[in-house]
């Protein structure tokens, strides 16, 4: 494929999902991430698209929604090694709540598995993933179908939240950064994770490594209210994710890094426990986390970043 096909291409992608990573880019070019970042550069010299962290988004800052049919095709294999790691952070007989999304269905699909289990959610797909699991309650809000996602929004969806208690939330949006937590491009769905956000005792949220630095219109959920991050481990270039990880750290966000081999097959994953906080000398080594030394190596110092 010459050099102006592929850029083309790649700018349709871009217009059509509003964000794309450079992983998939490369993909569906069939060449190197090395290439496609190139192409990337000459696409944004030219005012076609911006370049974001370990991707690219349309031009003028923040992203906007893709579609569900988009969103399920992009990163595949991160979301599945996500939802492995969070899983284990289901206990039998526990009542969570899991907000819409693609990379929540994928836990949905795995917490069918997990007896005595309440799930409380607006998500028709989180919903469909549990309707054949025997000993798993499903408890669905009311609301507004919102086609685009497959979720219920709205004043019923919040009301029928309220005076629900339970252990955590398990949240996925449009973008995560340290400065202002978890982030999403519809008004609506952002309210109904905030009311989701407080029937729960812990804020867990799942992102993969393309949405950290990635910032959108409505916060869902500050930085300190994040308990922890479950998310894959960001490509050796990516540095601006690495410290995007790094930032969160340091505010206190519990780190749990899906690895190579969470995204081959299933994985347990030794998780903190609940209510604990972590610095950054205390960042887990060892396989599915990224160790202290390796958040210094591949990402400049905080004090760094703020003087820039």
């Amino acid at each position: 494929m010459f050099a102006a096909e592929r850029r083309q291409l790649i700018l349709e992608m871009v217009r059509a999902n509003g964000a794309v990573s450079l992983r998939e880019l490369a993909r569906v070019v069939q060449t190197s991430e090395v290439t496609v970042r190139r192409d990337v550069r000459a696409l944004e010299a030219e005012g076609l698209l911006d370049r974001r962290h370990g991707g690219a988004v349309l031009p003028g800052g923040f992203t906007r929604e893709s579609g569900f049919p988009q969103k399920s095709l992009s990163a595949t294999a991160e979301k599945t090694a996500i939802a492995d790691l969070a899983a284990g952070l289901v206990e039998e007989g526990e009542a969570i709540v899991v907000g819409a999304g693609t990379t929540t269905q994928e836990l949905a699909r795995r917490l069918a598995r997990v007896p005595g289990l309440t799930v409380v959610t607006n998500s028709l797909l989180v919903a469909q993933a549990l309707a054949h699991a025997n000993r798993v309650e499903v408890v669905m809000t009311g609301g507004t179908l919102r086609g685009s996602n497959y979720a219920l929004v709205g004043s019923g969806a919040e009301q029928s939240l309220q005076g629900l208690r339970v252990s955590r939330a398990f949240l996925s949006g449009s973008g995560l950064t340290a400065e202002r937590g978890l982030s999403t491009s519809n008004m609506l769905s952002a309210s109904v994770d905030r009311a989701l956000v407080q029937a729960a005792a812990e804020v867990v949220v799942l992102a993969d490594h393309t949405k950290l630095g990635t910032d959108t219109m409505f916060q869902t959920v500050p930085t300190d209210v994040i308990t922890r991050l479950v998310t894959d481990e960001p490509p050796p270039h990516d540095d601006r994710a690495a410290t995007e990880l790094q930032a969160l750290a340091d505010q206190g966000v519990q780190i749990a890094v899906a690895g190579a081999a969470a995204v081959a097959g299933p994985a347990r994953h030794e998780v903190p426990l609940p209510g604990q906080r972590r610095t950054r000398a205390q960042l887990r080594s060892g396989n599915g986390s990224l160790t202290p030394e390796q958040l210094q190596d591949r990402a400049p110092r905080v004090a760094d970043l703020r003087r820039r």
